[in-house]
């Protein structure tokens, strides 16, 4: 463990690159002491905050009064499996600090599938199940066989499995407010062979299957799946890279939004739509629910990518409007003055409001 300045900066331990000081940053390495520190800083009933990969979080400009535990624990280890393991499976334990795309590159190299499509999200695993990551048809959901947490309230450490979780899009009853700590995560991943060369789940969206030239429901290697997810990603600037400015981002800002099937149909028809099983964000009653682009919402809008307020240096991405962008020297006010800007401009012209995806920290008034 390491006790950093008093006046430490966030805004470097994010990929905005945004954020004030910390009244105390704590950088833990080892699973044990993760729990001491967490259960230390609860104690004192002090404001606390744990980030890992920082990549979805926008940290205020006046930083964070109370204490920061930084999670910086690594390990991937398979395990035996289980009686509630279906055969063909491989139980994975994974230290909350280990980072994600570190993971997925370790399942494709080791032959493992059902994350494959997950490359390149940033981020900590810890964070994965918070919102329950999802991309081009997998999403961590699918996988988890459950979590080990230190609850906040009674200070132990528990094991929640799926079901304890309660996902949804982008969801689950970690980002809905139980508060505590992930500490690790076990995954439920299929044995497709022994490297990346072997078959990896079947292909359940329609960009990656045209990427890869296959059709739906399709089994690709698992190297091939990896290396097409990064270039759609990186195309889209995506994938952290210092070389792209386009790259300083929180990822998605906004999730896609989910509406009632009746009021779908206000939406001009050429907006892109999907039926969904998830529950619809309005409150009426409706047969189906339909999740809208926010992408396409926000370009239809009459912002395009690129798009910045005069005198701002937050800015929409010139890859991909999904994203929001320091494009040097953004405050964290910039950011959040554009979210609003973006919210206000889809909720005027189509009736629907854009959620932030990423957590945000402190105060933006």
């Amino acid at each position: 463990m390491t006790d950093q300045e008093r006046t430490a900066l966030l805004a470097p331990l994010t990929t905005l690159q945004v954020g004030g000081p910390a009244a105390r940053l704590v950088t833990v390495s080892d699973p044990r002491e993760l729990v001491d520190v967490c259960l230390a800083a609860w104690a004192d009933e002090e404001p606390w905050l744990v980030l890992g990969g920082g990549s979805n979080v926008v940290v205020s400009d006046d930083g964070f009064e109370g204490t920061v535990i930084r999670i910086a624990t690594r390990g991937v280890e398979q395990l035996e499996t289980g009686p509630d393991d279906a055969p063909g499976t491989v139980r994975v334990r994974v230290q909350a600090g280990e980072p994600w795309d570190d993971l997925v590159a370790y399942a494709v190299t080791n032959g493992l599938s059902g994350i494959e499509a997950l490359s390149g999200i940033p981020g900590s695993s810890g964070a994965s199940p918070v919102q329950n990551i999802g991309a081009y048809g997998q999403e961590v959901a699918s996988v988890l066989a459950g979590v080990s947490f230190l609850d906040a309230e009674t200070g132990e450490l528990e094991w929640l499995s799926a079901d304890d979780l309660g996902f949804g899009y982008r969801t689950s009853v970690l980002k809905r407010g139980r508060s505590g700590v992930v500490v690790s995560i076990d995954l439920r991943l299929g044995r497709a062979g022994t490297d990346a060369l072997a078959l990896g789940a079947p292909i359940e969206y329609d960009q990656l299957a045209n990427a890869l030239g296959v059709a739906l429901g399709d089994r690709v290697a698992l190297g091939a799946v990896r290396e097409a997810v990064l270039r759609l990603r990186a195309s889209k600037g995506m994938v952290l890279d210092p070389a792209d400015p386009d790259s300083v981002s929180a990822g998605s800002f906004f999730t896609n939004p989910i509406v009632g099937e009746q009021f779908a149909r206000t939406i001009p028809s050429e907006a892109p739509r999907w039926v969904t099983e998830q529950p619809a964000t309005d409150d009426s009653p409706e047969v189906y629910s339909v999740k809208l682009s926010a992408a396409w919402l926000i370009e239809h809008a009459g912002l395009g990518r690129g798009f910045s307020l005069p005198g701002s240096n937050a800015a929409i991405s010139g890859k991909h409007t999904l994203a929001l962008v320091n494009r040097g020297g953004a405050t964290a006010s910039q950011i959040a003055e554009l979210a609003r800007f973006i919210q206000w401009r889809v909720q005027a012209e189509f009736g629907v409001n854009l959620a932030p995806e990423p957590v945000f920290v402190g105060s933006f008034e």
